[in-house]
């Protein structure tokens, strides 16, 4: 093998090594993201289903008003505790 060739063999070993080695550090800075952009993306698609189908919108404002302001209002509430429970447990 001629010098031309060894020395670009070494090079593309080195650019490989490197470029495996950047993969890994993305993936770390990435991993935290993981579940946001996926709950997001949930809601995205909850979304989307919701202005092709506005008829579920009505459905629960007419939820709303059948169950009184003030059984919303302890709906609200229980379910603000509930998700201030779950975020607790998974910090932990």
């Amino acid at each position: 093998m001629n010098k031309t060739l060894l020395r670009i063999a070494v090079r593309r070993e080195r650019i490989v090594a490197q470029a495996a080695s950047q993969r890994g550090t993305f993936v770390q800075h990435v991993e935290p993201w993981r579940m946001p952009l996926a709950l997001a993306d949930h809601g995205m698609t909850a979304l989307r289903y919701l202005k092709r189908h506005p008829e579920g919108i009505v459905g629960i404002a007419v939820l709303l008003v059948a169950l009184r302001p003030k059984r919303v209002a302890t709906w609200l509430g229980r379910g603000w505790v509930s998700w201030q429970l779950l975020q607790s447990l998974r910090r932990k």
